[in-house]
């Protein structure tokens, strides 16, 4: 299986949606494997699948602060995107045997990277609770498997399966707390079981370190990498068939 790593330029929320959708499908036609790192332009307010955004949040506040929004394809809840990298994976299951094996191989890959910047990372044990939809932002606390920093969370990541081949992606936060989220669900800023990066390792981490440390680490993990790679041609047909969607009000603010 040959795998194509992207280093991404910075997209606004509803585009880096609509490629992460058009990966997955050529993910699941066939036996390519993408690893996309990338921004967001303007910064963005997304929310999981599932998740009852307009119970859980301040919607008056979100539209009065003229903040941009966008609902995943994936689960889980509410991350902000300013100073932060996201990464997003999208493969075949039979790469990694699974979607769980795929979980923890990619947080340990993404745990061995942080290593590499002067962190000392672990995994999160496999018995911490899973948080449901309605209990707060994604950061609001590590479940099993996740990234954590002196027991600070700083990779949330989620998961989509489709056909055979699935979708994982998330947030490595650099500079930025998730205090704005917090606020706007109303949860206090006692106890945050986040914290950036930069600051748990002392000293400014751009996107483009980090970005470099996870394709070193990718390099020696994933078989027949190209980390100079493009998105392909068939990404930009792809992307018509989700574009709407992920620019539709109707799918971001469905609950």
């Amino acid at each position: 299986m040959k795998w194509s790593l992207v280093t991404d330029v910075a997209r606004p929320g509803w585009e880096n949606m609509a490629i992460d959708a058009a990966l997955l499908d050529l993910a699941d036609a066939g036996s390519a494997a993408f690893f996309r790192l990338y921004r967001w332009d303007p910064h963005c307010l997304s929310f999981g699948r599932h998740e009852p955004v307009r119970r859980r949040y301040d919607t008056a506040r979100i539209g009065a602060l003229g903040l941009d929004c966008v609902r995943r394809p994936t689960g889980g809840r509410a991350v902000w995107h300013a100073r932060e990298l996201t990464y997003a994976v999208a493969a075949p299951l039979s790469a990694f045997g699974g979607l769980r094996p795929a979980y923890e191989t990619l947080h340990q890959l993404l745990a061995t990277a942080l290593g590499t910047l002067g962190a000392a990372p672990r995994l999160a044990p496999r018995s911490s609770p899973v948080g449901g939809i309605g209990t707060g932002p994604c950061f609001a606390a590590p479940v099993g498997g996740e990234v954590l920093i002196e027991g600070h969370k700083v990779v949330g990541s989620a998961q989509l399966r489709q056909g055979n081949a699935f979708l994982q992606h998330g947030s490595l936060l650099l500079d930025d707390d998730q205090s704005l989220v917090r606020d706007l669900a109303g949860f206090s800023e006692n106890g945050a079981a986040e914290a950036p990066l930069s600051r748990l390792v002392g000293r400014t981490v751009s996107f483009e370190e980090a970005a470099a440390a996870i394709a070193g680490v990718a390099g020696v993990t994933l078989p027949d990498l190209d980390e100079s790679a493009r998105l392909p041609d068939a990404v930009q047909a792809g992307m018509a068939r989700h574009t709407e969607r992920f620019r539709s009000a109707d799918w971001t603010w469905q609950r």
